[in-house]
């Protein structure tokens, strides 16, 4: 059956593509989400640009019809800009705001309700979910793009077999396997039937449908060594040179960002494979922002990136005793620019060659804002995107609708693709119980 939604401005502002969205059903936008758009489209970030390629979707679809009547979408439905004049329709008796624009969109889904349309608003607002409901109007978050984080790919999974089959893939380095629905790049923890404490580590290559072991498993990239199962796995991933894009997913301590930089700095300083290794995160404040910030642009980067010189003096300081080596190392590096730190607003229109780039907190960007950074990998480059879900300071993300889960959901069973979540946090037990408890 055909339905109506009536779509909020902050559904927009997500994605754009939200107009073409609903398949065959028919879209009616308030006049006073277009007025929201006209305040945003001056904004110089993601909303401000999401706000401008709206304006041009609609101004495209007003030269195929009156958008006041309905405008036929590609997808089958109607799209229609809607007047909330109808004075009575606004919700006054219930004590709302009627200059507030999100009772004036409420007021329009009171209108189509009247008229016996039966709409459904779409809305990333929860109070105006709320509202809506209270109202008697059905209401429903943005579905698209949203990932179940609870059924997040994990990476890797157990497999029990005979021990027989567990010995004839040591023996042969190899293991022909078909029985289950495996994904490319997947790890596989293998345990014998007859014996558990019998195992053996194995990533499936969906191209020859075969268990192969761990390259890299006895690694320690600039002396870090792995501390559990997962962290092999992650290792793994950041030096095999076939998978392009590798995602680390994990809580706080699980040494997502020491393991990138370690094998980064492995494959650029020590193997040459990669010309420089670029560090990136965005610019998003924990808790109140401080302002403004004096100085030049790396000055001003060095508050946000002091997280990356953490980690990095962390690498030093197993390689080099002396707290001044260390310094003048971490200095040589920066100044002959083979570690070059950047924010993330600096990417776009960015073409990126034979780097190995990591991208730090990336739970607080958009889908569109991953697949523009993972857009300026050029030829010979590795994209490494960290981030812990549950940890989300961007205020229009949530842990399922985040750039960093749909990446995931959208690459995972691909050949250049790998991932893994990291459960244990081993900065410290004091992180670890923080972590567990709070």
């Amino acid at each position: 059956m055909k339905k109506t939604f009536v779509v909020d401005t902050n559904v927009i502002l997500h994605s754009h593509q939200a107009l073409f969205s609903f398949k065959e059903h028919d879209v009616v936008i308030p006049l006073g989400v277009i007025e929201e758009l006209d305040r945003f489209k001056g904004i110089n970030d993601e909303r401000g640009r999401e706000a401008r390629q709206a304006s041009r979707e609609l101004d495209n679809l007003r030269g195929k019809g009156n958008l006041a009547e309905g405008v036929k979408l590609p997808t089958g439905g109607v799209l229609q800009i809607m007047i909330d004049s109808e004075k009575d329709e606004i919700p006054l008796g219930f004590g709302l705001d009627s200059h507030k624009v999100d009772n004036r969109i409420l007021a329009c889904a009171m209108t189509l309700k009247k008229t016996g349309r039966n709409p459904i608003l779409i809305s990333k607002d929860i109070n105006c979910r709320i509202k809506a409901d209270a109202l008697g109007i059905m209401a429903e978050d943005f579905e698209t793009n949203k990932v179940d984080i609870d059924e997040l790919y994990l990476g890797w999974r157990e497999l029990v077999m005979p021990v027989s089959r567990i010995e004839t893939f040591l023996r042969e380095e190899g293991l022909a396997y078909e029985e289950d629905n495996l994904l490319k790049n997947e790890f596989i923890l293998l345990k014998a039937a007859e014996n558990e404490n019998k195992t053996a580590l194995a990533k499936y290559d969906g191209l020859q449908r075969k268990l192969l072991p761990l390259f890299h498993l006895n690694s320690k990239p600039w002396g870090v060594e792995p501390m559990n199962l997962q962290q092999k796995f992650a290792i793994e991933l950041l030096l095999c040179n076939e998978i392009q894009l590798v995602t680390l997913v994990g809580r706080a301590g699980t040494g997502k960002t020491l393991l990138a930089l370690a094998c980064g700095l492995q494959k650029t300083i020590d193997e040459h494979l990669f010309r420089k290794l670029l560090v990136s995160r965005p610019i998003m404040p924990l808790g109140k922002d401080i302002g403004y910030l004096p100085g030049s642009k790396d000055e001003k980067l060095s508050h946000w990136m002091q997280p990356i010189f953490d980690n990095l003096e962390f690498v030093m300081d197993r390689l080099y005793k002396n707290s001044d080596d260390v310094d003048k190392k971490i200095r040589f590096l920066i100044e002959s620019q083979k570690v070059q730190i950047e924010a993330i607003t600096y990417i776009r229109g960015r073409s990126i060659p034979k780097q190995y780039l990591i991208v730090d907190e990336a739970q607080n960007l958009t889908p569109h804002e991953v697949k523009t950074i993972i857009s300026r990998a050029g030829e010979g480059t590795k994209v490494v995107l960290t981030g812990d879900p549950y940890q989300i300071d961007n205020p229009y993300l949530d842990s399922s609708s985040n750039g960093l889960n749909f990446v995931i959901e959208k690459f995972k069973n691909h050949n250049l693709f790998g991932h893994i979540i990291l459960n244990k946090s081993e900065r410290s037990s004091l992180s670890a119980l923080a972590s567990e408890l709070l």
